[in-house]
């Protein structure tokens, strides 16, 4: 077979790293931004923070060496005006500052007499816990990470021994490995003084299953209870957490998740103000003092020494990431109160009071339509952005919704159907709850027409459980 070579002209599209880097800065929320900002400046040695008012930065373009020695000679110190102190910056303010769950039920291990050895595994086992205090690792994975990472041999009958320990600890239950272990513990550290609560303990340990799947005439036969005792104990074993770590509340940590708002919209005298939040997202300038050492290097005859040559050019390369990236936040920015202020513009009606039955059916290509950019752009500004109004701060993703028809061809939100949906089982009788079916008849009876795998779709966003998961009795 002969070997061939030929030309072939194709055309691909590729994005440059510079396209590439403003697409992560798009899809980045406040917060991160911030980090960002900062990780840039350690890594680019000619950025940094600029105290100055931003309103007056002029935007950055691309220059050259020798126009970087034409620059004015003034003083920065003379072109602003320094009103704020560098310590004026938001600063999160901890609530809390005490033990953690996990400090605590050390310190309380550390009265119980243990020789060190099961000090250092019941140590282990209580950084096994997870937050919700429980221990969701089996025994002998834990023992077999114990030989990996402390160096002590154990078995998993020590373990349980040690677990029984922790088991007996504050707060009642936790060290659970489930749900009905953790019930039947919280028990065991009761008085048990009432026909309810023996009765309760003995649905617990004997008839969880059946209990769980909420089969109560199955539970009443079996016991020979009658419907005011069995709702009685019903009410004893909810009184119970099912989170034992919840129950303590002492302990605050750094990484508890705050929301930050990406904008701000203010309403006013029937008057909308929109502002992006970047109170704390630090602004960044070029420092003179490498401009300066250009400066330097070339001398008055503008000729680059030999010597100078490899030092300039990495310093312009630095400098033009630098304005690069100073034109990317701008560019974030633009793009950010752009796609902001049309979906404001498309959901007035409803940032006047939050009123979510006045959500219109909106999709990301309303958005795109109207801005000029594309989907992607707009699904990247809306993702993990949220904006504080006058009623609460609201991710930017829940307002997009998909429209739905009436019978009289009407188009509604999603909302809408989802509030009626809740409103139909918050009033349902809990004795007999509402099929997925009923509900989809009850909807087409109001005129929206929806299948009952829709209803089943809404019902599940909602959190709401199937019909025989919401009996009570």
């Amino acid at each position: 077979m002969a070997i061939n070579q030929k030309q072939v002209l194709t055309l691909q599209q590729k994005l440059s790293p510079q396209q590439i880097q403003m697409i992560k800065l798009l899809e980045l929320p406040t917060v991160q931004l911030e980090q960002r900002i900062k990780q840039e400046i350690e890594n680019n040695i000619v950025l940094e923070e600029d105290e100055r008012d931003p309103e007056s930065e002029e935007e950055p373009r691309e220059i050259s060496v020798e126009e970087y020695l034409r620059e004015d000679d003034t003083p920065s110190y003379k072109s602003r005006i320094n009103n704020y102190s560098k310590d004026d910056k938001q600063r999160p303010v901890y609530l809390t500052g005490g033990r953690s769950l996990h400090e605590y039920l050390v310190e309380q291990l550390g009265y119980r007499n243990l020789s060190d050895r099961d000090m250092r595994l019941a140590v282990y086992l209580v950084g096994s816990i997870d937050e919700d205090g429980y221990l969701r690792r089996d025994l002998e994975s834990v023992a077999d990470d114990i030989a990996f990472t402390v160096g002590v041999e154990t078995t998993s009958e020590e373990l349980e021994r040690l677990l029984g320990i922790i088991h007996q600890l504050e707060p009642a239950g936790v060290g659970a490995r489930g749900l009905q272990e953790c019930l039947l513990l919280q028990m065991d550290q009761m008085t048990l003084a009432s026909r309810a609560q023996r009765t309760a303990r003995k649905i617990v340990a004997s008839y969880f299953d059946e209990f769980a799947k909420k089969h109560y005439e199955k539970l009443m036969a079996r016991l020979q209870l009658t419907e005011e005792e069995f709702r009685e104990a019903i009410a004893e074993i909810r009184r119970l957490s099912p989170k034992p770590g919840n129950l303590y509340a002492e302990g605050g940590t750094d990484t508890t998740p705050y929301i930050i708002p990406d904008f701000i919209l203010d309403y006013q005298d029937g008057q909308f103000l929109l502002s992006l939040n970047s109170y704390n997202v630090p602004e960044v300038r070029i420092s003179r003092r490498y401009v300066d050492m250009i400066r330097d290097m070339v001398g008055q005859s503008g000729v680059v020494r030999e010597k100078d040559r490899e030092a300039i050019q990495f310093v312009k390369s630095k400098i033009d990431s630098a304005k690069w990236f100073i034109s990317a936040i701008k560019q974030r920015h633009d793009t950010l109160m752009r796609t902001m202020q049309t979906i404001l513009d498309y959901q007035r009606a409803y940032f006047r009071d939050g009123d979510r039955s006045k959500l219109r059916p909106m999709i990301l290509k309303d958005i795109a339509d109207r801005t000029g950019l594309d989907v992607s752009t707009i699904s990247r500004v809306v993702n993990s952005k949220y904006v504080q109004t006058q009623f609460g701060i609201i991710l930017l993703k829940s307002l997009f919704s998909e429209a739905m028809q009436t019978e009289t061809g009407e188009e509604v939100s999603s909302y809408e159907i989802k509030n009626i949906l809740k409103e139909c089982i918050d009033d349902e009788d809990k004795r007999r709850p509402l099929t997925d079916e009923t509900l989809m008849d009850v909807l087409n009876a109001k005129g929206y027409r929806i299948a009952r795998r829709t209803v089943a779709k809404y019902r599940e966003m909602l959190g709401i459980p199937v019909a025989r998961l919401r009996k009570q009795i």
